[in-house]
């Protein structure tokens, strides 16, 4: 029986597509160097553990049951460390992934789904962002996105590679059975650090610039459940079959403000949550909302997740049973 390769699957999005591809019977490898991912989200599947800056290793995880198709998750995501320390992201994003293709090729593996951004349009000029929208990425985390989605268009002319690049608008959210959930470490996502901070475990929530172009001055972003990504990617594995290369939006349609999110999670929580205004951070684009009618359209997609609340509040269930652990 065939296998699907998903690198960084014992992170965030990649264990949650493990689990869903696992509970459809799909055959699953992940590797992951536990850089950043969690050794307790390695629950299906065979595991192996390297680096993809390591041909060598990329070879083993290869070697075992026959790979048809590759789930690529692994990367660096802050996009304010990305601005301080770009070689990091890409060598790590960019040189690491010419490596997983090239042992793709000498594998004669020739379909992957990869995990882009939203960050690769930069300032939007519409407003509801669909695929046809120039890219003009403002981090250097964004251009390693971009360039990455670059050599998966070349590869494709050169080796036949179909690849489906899913740019993801803001991930959020948790497995709705509880065995998963958002967990970095340094934590820079929004929501977690709100939830921390209802916790107790942050003293505030900073609001990164308020004096963008939006009604409350707060950066607005669309916000998509982890579980909807999951479903994305399995109906991308089957869209693979028809060789091609393709940019698919995933996103509610719906934008949310910062402070919109902080006054949802209190709702939700029950509790105070101190935020604090502080400068704007470098690679900040004022407002990113989804066009995903593509996905609709060609994958059959549809998020089951739209409403904020409903997100946050699986989340706050994750973390507050993540925090006792």
């Amino acid at each position: 029986m065939c296998a699907v390769l998903i690198t960084g699957g014992a992170g965030y999005i990649g264990s949650h597509v493990n689990k869903l591809l696992s509970s459809q019977g799909v055959e699953t490898v992940v590797f992951d160097s536990l850089v950043t991912g969690h050794a307790d989200f390695l629950q299906w599947g065979e595991f192996v553990a390297g680096d993809l800056l390591d041909p060598a290793a990329l070879d083993r995880a290869f070697a075992g049951p026959p790979i048809h198709a590759v789930l690529h998750f692994a990367s660096f995501i802050a996009v304010g460390e990305s601005v301080a320390d770009p070689n990091k992201y890409y060598r790590n994003n960019v040189a690491a992934t010419l490596n997983l293709l090239d042992a793709m090729v000498r594998h004669h593996v020739s379909g992957l789904v990869f995990s882009s951004s939203a960050s690769v349009y930069g300032e939007p000029e519409q407003e509801l962002l669909d695929e046809e929208h120039p890219m003009r990425p403002l981090s250097p985390y964004a251009r390693s996105k971009a360039m990455v989605e670059q050599m998966l268009e070349d590869y494709h002319r050169a080796h036949g590679l179909a690849s489906c690049r899913l740019r993801y608008f803001n991930a959020a959210g948790a497995d709705p059975d509880g065995l998963l959930g958002e967990r970095h470490e340094p934590e820079t996502h929004l929501i977690p650090l709100v939830l921390q901070t209802a916790l107790g475990l942050r003293p505030h929530i900073s609001l990164y610039g308020t004096d963008y172009p939006t009604p409350d001055g707060t950066c607005i972003r669309d916000y998509i459940h982890v579980h909807d990504l999951a479903h994305a990617h399995a109906l991308a594995l089957d869209w693979l079959e028809q060789g091609e290369t393709r940019a698919f939006n995933l996103g509610n349609g719906n934008g949310y403000s910062v402070r919109e999110v902080v006054e949802t999670a209190r709702k939700v929580t029950g509790r105070d949550i101190p935020a604090e205004e502080a400068p704007r951070r470098d690679g900040d684009s004022p407002v990113l909302v989804a066009s995903s009618a593509r996905a609709r359209a060609e994958l059959g997609w549809a998020p089951g997740f739209g409403d904020l609340e409903t997100i946050i509040r699986s989340a706050w269930d994750w973390h507050r049973k993540d925090c006792r652990n």
